[in-house]
């Protein structure tokens, strides 16, 4: 390919910029959801888990306050139902998500395969949308309980009470900084703070338990509101089913289970393209992760609903957003309950760092590829930045508020669970197993139906999620239209013929014709270069080389060039070449044989009929359009000096 030189960037941008030449080479960011390099190897499934775990596990910190808040009483029946959902839906999704995309690209990848030509492309770029507010949400809601926690320590309380946006906005610059010096693999520190988290949690919940055995009116009380309110078990039930969509915060998680698939541990027969053993590890993280859970949900919910007076919900109680720790401060004492802020604080923090790599593992995968990012958009420390301010405009516009960004939250968590319910049923369809597709298809009902009543209740999620969408679209059509004339070739290989042809030339003025292919008769080939020769006055012993381009998918962006050289009619060369681009692709031939011959060749185009506004559409979206401009447009970019760039002639 054409070389240029560009002079030496600034240390500044060096640094911005490190590491950019790695991705999609085997590298790419660091981070707990980074792939390890060094194949086969990796962690035991279960310390594996606890990455899943700080973003899963750490909901506990808020999940409770929220159930209260959607459900009121009914938090405990409701927390059940979700549980059945997560145990009967979610998690045999997940498990099969899992078998199918062994590597960690998750469902999203599932359905981009299912999808050719520009609508995978814009429904991958929606789904990127909801996956873009879970990771985000996920680091401003956690960061937003992580201060509330910490405002609301009676230790604290006096000195921090009116200082909580700043305190958020702290945590999130300090989870950019960490990420701009370089997250390290830290599949110990989840461990650590998983155990940690979980073994006080476990402490409350008994505790928590012990309290409502010993105060028996506390059930009793409960029991009689509760059919004082709903009437029979009946109408508790139906309720529970309306309003669980809204503790669907509890349901998170289960992508990310999927996202670490590359750290756990194989087994001794694994190989890349059927690693079975890091299958079945994955397998029983996520079905440990899900009991674990749902254990809590359950638990959790009950000794809240029952133990904590229901104003303490509402925002400005002291059970807002933290109600495990009002309960650690209020049965265990304040030093217990400092200790448990602090742990939650932590878990809750990392949770922030766990999506922080998860959005960078996920962006630079698809809109790059896509030509719908800037090249910059595949380094780490520019797209750490990004992030990071939006996650700063996003904790403004919700006020810091834990109870605000629930909605949005939700939203992003639902579609993505619910993207992959409709992703393993089709892939259950397409391997012929029925009762599988029926059940995937059952449980895709479910989510639809969750994610409708969700987005019914509170549309402010949608809205978020519509506003990244939006976001994404506009910048990735932009992107997409700015590189437009780029090489997009990553590399040319010639067959053994299409060599020849290229030596043979070589040693007089090399000279292709670009030919759209038609009947590919002798009449054609004869009339087109009779037709070059007189448009542009060549004699007529020189001779040519014809180049025929067929676009596969246009939506794509840059491929590797294959060029196949046959001999028609027993006299035309002609090199057939299939690509995503016409323009692109002569471009990168051209330069291919520059390169390679050391003399600079010519080719010959006819003027495209039609309006150029629209041939410029055509281009952009198809591939197809004003190929000759356009192809000089691509050599004028990829080859500064005139001197040394092919020379395109047009009639």
């Amino acid at each position: 390919m054409a070389t240029t030189e560009h002079p030496p960037p600034s240390r500044l941008r060096a640094w911005m910029l490190e590491g950019l030449s790695d991705i999609g080479k085997g590298g790419g960011p660091q981070g707990p959801h980074a792939q390890p390099a060094p194949p086969h190897e990796g962690q035991p499934w279960y310390r594996v888990m606890c990455l899943t775990g700080v973003d899963y596990f750490s909901t506990l910190g808020y999940q409770p306050g929220i159930a209260a808040l959607a459900a009121g009483l009914l938090s405990p029946v409701a927390t059940i139902v979700l549980v059945i959902v997560t145990l009967a839906g979610a998690l045999p999704v997940y498990r099969r998500v899992a078998e199918e995309s062994p590597h960690g690209q998750g469902s999203i990848a599932m359905l981009e395969r299912l999808l050719t030509f520009w609508k995978g492309k814009l429904f991958v770029l929606t789904l990127l949308g909801f996956a873009a507010t879970d990771f985000l949400i996920t680091i401003t809601l956690s960061a937003a309980d992580a201060s509330t926690h910490l405002v609301e320590n009676p230790q604290l309380h006096d000195a921090l009470h009116d200082k909580q946006m700043l305190i958020t906005l702290v945590l999130i610059a300090l989870l950019g900084a960490v990420f701009l010096k370089g997250f390290l693999e830290a599949i110990g520190v989840a461990v650590a703070l998983v155990g940690a988290y979980l073994a006080l949690n476990a402490v409350v919940v008994i505790v928590g338990l012990w309290h409502v055995i010993t105060e028996g009116h506390v059930v009793t009380d409960w029991s009689n509101a509760l059919t004082a309110e709903h009437g029979n078990v009946f109408v508790m039930i139906g309720m529970a089913l309306i309003v669980f969509p809204k503790l669907a915060l509890g349901l998170s998680g289960f992508e990310t289970g999927v996202a670490v698939m590359p750290h756990v541990k194989g087994e001794a027969g694994d190989t890349e393209e059927n690693p079975e053993g890091r299958i079945r590890g994955t397998k029983k993280l996520l079905t440990t992760a899900a009991l674990i859970m749902s254990g809590f949900l359950i638990t959790t919910s009950f000794i809240t609903t029952l133990l904590i007076p229901e104003q303490e919900f509402e925002e400005g109680g002291k059970a807002n957003g933290r109600a495990l720790a009002y309960l650690a401060h209020d049965y265990l004492g304040n030093a217990f309950g400092t200790v448990y802020d602090v742990s939650t604080i932590a878990i809750l923090w990392f949770a922030g760092a766990s999506a922080m790599a998860g959005l960078l593992n996920l962006m630079p995968r698809y809109l790059p590829r896509y030509g719908m990012a800037p090249h910059w958009a595949r380094a780490v420390r520019p797209m750490v930045i990004v992030f990071t301010l939006i996650g700063f405009l996003v904790t403004w516009i919700f006020d810091a508020d834990v109870d605000a960004q629930g909605g949005a939250y939700a939203t992003g968590v639902l579609v993505l669970i619910t993207s992959a319910a409709i992703a393993v049923t089709i892939a259950a369809r397409k391997a012929g197993q029925r009762n599988w597709t029926i059940a995937f298809a059952v449980i895709s009902a479910v989510f639809l139906y969750t994610t409708a009543l969700n987005i019914i209740e509170r549309p402010d999620g949608v809205k978020i999620g519509a506003c990244f969408i939006a976001g994404i679209m506009i910048l990735s059509l932009l992107s997409r239209l700015a590189r437009a004339f780029e090489l997009r070739v990553t590399s040319v290989t010639l067959d053994d013929m299409a060599e020849r042809f290229v030596r043979d030339i070589a040693s007089r003025k090399i000279r292709f014709i670009a030919n759209e292919p038609d009947r590919r008769d002798i009449a054609e080939y004869r009339g087109k270069i009779e037709q070059i020769r007189q448009d542009n006055d060549v004699p007529g012993q020189e001779d040519f080389v014809f180049v025929e381009v067929t676009v596969t998918d246009p939506s794509e962006f840059e491929s590797g060039l294959t060029v196949r050289g046959e001999v028609l009619h027993n006299r035309y060369r002609v090199l057939t070449l299939e690509s995503s681009s016409i323009s692109n692709s002569l471009a990168a031939l051209l330069l291919h044989v520059r390169d390679t011959t050391g003399r600079i060749p010519h080719i010959y185009f006819e003027w495209t009929e039609g309006d150029p506004f629209a041939n410029l559409l055509r281009f952009f979206l198809f591939g197809q359009g004003e190929i000759a401009p356009v192809t000089r447009e691509v050599l004028r970019e990829a080859e500064p000096d005139p001197a040394r760039r092919p020379r395109v002639h047009t009639g």
